[in-house]
């Protein structure tokens, strides 16, 4: 017979993701400060003063852990970018919005975009693909409002689309891995001056003019 009532079971099942919730905040930790071949299960579970048996409750192996937490990191991400996409202005403040859109979890769940822009590479190859996924609708974000400005003369014609959000995402990606002096600035002035440098290089009104032979 079951005595559980559904409060019960709803206040077990709260402390149960709750407790998930510190977990995996430890695993990302660790796997921000160590890098993926430098954690273990058992570094996890030191860090929270339980049991390395324990853990496989929430995840069965180093490799599911990582692959929660890469995840994690890219939460949000794409429907921030895809908002800006589908809202109003021009391509160049939609660009503006995106870069500012992607620098703002840096500050919000730091260790987490750490693991995911370092770390998802040692992924196993079906667990790289699923979280390869949203990475590529994030490039689309990017790469269309660049065509769009292309498509109405705000940025130089002669830009190559892909090469261009390769570069701005790189960028952008880069920002997780600086001093930590330099990571401790306002993010939405780090974003501001981002982009002013990508306008600066994409504006085609601020192409030099080709001289006449």
């Amino acid at each position: 017979m079951n005595t559980h009532t559904p409060r019960s079971r709803l206040v077990r099942n709260s402390r149960v993701l709750r407790r998930a919730d510190v977990i995996i905040d430890a695993a990302a930790r660790v796997f921000a400060e160590r890098g993926y071949h430098g954690t273990s299960t058992q570094a996890i579970a030191n860090v929270l003063g339980m049991r390395q048996a324990s853990l496989y409750y929430y995840f069965p192996s180093k490799e599911a852990a990582l692959e929660l937490v890469c995840a994690r990191g890219t939460d949000g991400f794409v429907e921030a970018a895809e908002a800006v996409v589908e809202g109003a202005g021009a391509p160049l403040d939609k660009l503006a919005r995106l870069i500012a859109a992607h620098l703002a979890p840096i500050e919000t769940k730091h260790d987490y975009v750490k693991v995911f822009i370092n770390e998802r590479r040692y992924l196993p190859t079906a667990s790289r693909r699923r979280i390869g996924r949203k990475s590529r609708r994030i490039e689309r974000c990017f790469e269309h409002v660049i065509l769009a400005g292309i498509a109405d003369g705000s940025i130089d014609p002669g830009t190559d689309a892909r090469l261009a959000m390769l570069a701005v995402l790189g960028m952008c990606n880069a920002v997780i891995n600086w001093r930590a002096a330099d990571q401790t600035r306002d993010m939405d002035r780090i974003a501001a001056e981002f982009a002013k440098l990508v306008a600066s290089g994409l504006n085609a009104r601020r192409r030099p003019p080709t001289a006449n032979p």
